[in-house]
């Protein structure tokens, strides 16, 4: 006699429920494991830097690799990237600086790439994100660099050059635009808050669907998402962070121009990261005033083939028509083929400095 629809879905349960304590009794024994690896360490002088960017990186690929499914990639790292956050707590509760207020797409790539643990610090600016990470009231610091529609973000690269902070991981977050109001509709509204960058970001939709309403740029979106939040005839373009934050209304989701639009953040902090595998180095060099001489910078990374993955001019600091050029290249600046290009260029170059080698994000 088949079994009742009830039978069946109460076998189902029991099954859940027995994986469910298989699977909190492993992931107690993996916690005690994290903890045993800080007393290890410690034992040994090593427990400056718990948080080990080359070795998350390669747990989450080996995870990746071996997926039987049915959970998607995606899913899976980001289950694993929550165990090692919280048994990583276990070990040194870690706190990181990014550019807030609470709500911001800084705070949601801080998440994105170490989890719920954390303490997060949110700072007025990137350059207290920087002075927050080497004063050493954070131990890490995230910040933007670059977005795919309006290109890199200046105040990061000046500051990557001017401090001794080393660069030891990047989070590249896919940016989706809401249009939020305490309203339930469009009609009535009288203003918009936004960042300029996403205005600038949502501008052919703004200017099909809302062109005469006044736009005011403000320092950031989840400070949009605060004034529209005290004004219902308000509405603001921010992430989804800061419509649940302020808990605002959804008018308008994806509103974006460019359906792939993705900002690059960069994760900061006192030490670098050893190799992954999969790894990219960012410097930044200076060229001597003669013809041919960037050539003469990116030739060696040619002749020892070396893919170069971004090159980016800005005007050096106090420098009248002087250039400096970040230099974005694919490998770790252990391995022998990068070491003996790097070599090369700092013996051509008039200035040169690596800002770190760390793990590729996915």
């Amino acid at each position: 006699m088949p079994l009742s629809l009830h039978e069946e879905l109460a076998g189902k349960r029991r099954e859940i429920d027995d994986l469910d304590r298989q699977a909190l009794e492993i992931l107690s024994r993996r916690a005690r494991c994290a903890q045993d690896v800080g007393r290890i360490k410690a034992r040994h002088g090593d427990a400056g830097y718990p948080y080990r960017p080359e070795r998350e990186a390669q747990v989450l690929q080996r995870i990746a690799d071996i997926n039987p499914g049915p959970l998607p990639e995606g899913a899976v790292r980001q289950i694993f990237r929550e165990v090692m956050s919280v048994c990583l707590a276990l070990e040194l509760p870690l706190k990181v600086a990014y550019l807030g207020p609470a709500g911001t797409f800084s705070e949601s790539a801080s998440r994105a790439h170490f989890g719920s643990a954390p303490t997060l610090l949110p700072q007025g600016s990137i350059d207290e994100v920087f002075r927050a990470v080497e004063a050493n009231h954070a131990d890490y610091g995230v910040a933007p660099v670059e977005n795919s529609t309006e290109g890199a973000v200046g105040s990061t690269l000046d500051l990557l050059l001017a401090h001794a902070l080393q660069v030891c991981g990047e989070v590249q977050l896919r940016i989706h635009h809401h249009l939020l109001s305490r309203a339930e509709e469009m009609c009535g509204l009288t203003r918009l808050y936004s960042h300029a960058q996403s205005l600038a970001q949502c501008h052919e939709w703004l200017n099909r669907n809302l062109a005469a309403l006044p736009r005011v740029p403000v320092a950031s979106n989840a400070e949009a998402a605060r004034m529209a939040a005290e004004d219902p005839q308000s509405c603001a373009i921010a992430g989804e962070a800061a419509a649940d934050l302020y808990r605002l209304n959804k008018l308008a989701a994806n509103i974006e121009d460019d359906c792939s639009n993705s900002t690059r953040f960069l994760v900061i902090a006192r030490h670098g990261a050893g190799p992954s595998g999969r790894d990219k180095t960012s410097l930044v060099c200076a060229a001597p005033n003669r013809p041919g001489a960037i050539y003469e910078l990116l030739e060696p990374l040619v002749r020892h083939g070396i893919d170069m993955s971004r090159l980016q001019s800005r005007p050096a600091p106090g420098g009248m028509w002087e250039y400096v050029f970040y230099i974005d290249i694919i490998g770790h600046r252990n391995d022998a083929p990068v070491a003996a290009a790097l070599a090369e260029l700092g013996a051509r170059a008039a200035f040169i400095k690596v800002l770190g080698s760390y793990p590729l994000a996915h």
